[in-house]
């Protein structure tokens, strides 16, 4: 039996850990360089906060994965795709490896988006703030992410596909299908971009544009993900409201008090309340 994937796997995920600690406090340390007017406010003890939870939740994630067993030989034996929810059972009959790698190359992609603040003159000076609070989004939400697969641990759809080897099938990776992690990493940074883009140029004619592309390049890696045969339909959605509403909550709760009235508005109501949500 060959435990070679589920190792590389998890030592991947370690040293995606360890780099988004590092950039949390190389972050912390440069913070004192930032100039002129932020949209944003940080503090010492928020900045531990998020971090701490970012941490205990990475933490309690891989709790959870050790907890996990194999598949028995009489669990695979009775293995079924037709037990998957009709919805999602398309998804048992693909497995591309063209998709899959392709899926990388936009997650990977899309990590790098905020070192784009490089260029403008508002967020270059302010850039050490910038890599703090997206430090703290990714850590989140790796940590939530982890945390749902192996509270879930649902078999992925390539389990379920006869053309799959018994080799990708016997890892704790095949059980880890809910939620989609490529695209929550994915909406996680490309709704942060758009997030703070907006709250540092509030005028700018460009925001529509940046915001329909952080919610397009998601979708597509959630697509990519599912022709891989890696992951369901609810999979993806699900990762995608989680990776997007981190990303734009984590920058949300840094605001400063004014900038925060401009983002969400409650109204009484006769019947209860109206809420409303100023993206653009």
């Amino acid at each position: 039996m060959n435990f070679a994937p589920a190792y590389h796997r998890y030592h991947k995920d370690c040293r995606k850990f360890i780099r988004t600690i590092s950039l949390v406090f190389v972050s912390i340390f440069f913070l004192q360089l930032s100039l002129g007017q932020s949209p944003y406010r940080t503090r010492w003890d928020k900045e531990m906060l998020y971090t701490g939870t970012g941490i205990v939740t990475f933490g309690t994630g891989a709790y959870l994965r050790n907890k996990i067993t194999l598949f028995t030989p009489e669990e695979l034996e009775h293995l079924d795709q037709f037990f998957v929810n009709p919805t999602d059972r398309q998804a048992t009959q693909m497995l591309s490896g063209h998709s899959d790698r392709a899926s990388d190359y936009f997650m990977n992609s899309a990590q790098a988006l905020p070192l784009l603040f490089l260029a403008g003159k508002d967020t270059r000076h302010h850039f050490g703030q910038i890599a703090l609070m997206y430090g703290e989004t990714m850590l989140i939400t790796t940590g939530l992410t982890s945390i749902t697969k192996y509270a879930v641990h649902r078999p992925r759809p390539f389990v379920y596909n006869e053309d799959a080897s018994l080799s990708s099938i016997q890892t704790i990776n095949a059980q880890s299908s809910f939620v989609s992690g490529h695209t929550s990493m994915t909406a996680a940074a490309t709704f942060f971009a758009a997030k703070v883009y907006s709250d540092f140029y509030p005028d700018s004619e460009w925001r529509p544009i940046v915001w329909t592309a952080a919610a397009i390049v998601p979708a597509v890696t959630g697509y990519l993900r599912i022709r891989a045969g890696k992951h369901y339909p609810t999979d993806v959605i699900g990762g995608y409201a989680l990776g997007a509403a981190v990303g734009i909550l984590v920058p949300h709760l840094h605001r400063t008090r004014d900038n925060k009235k401009r983002d969400f508005s409650l109204t009484a109501i006769p019947n209860g309340f109206y809420l409303t949500m100023d993206f653009w």
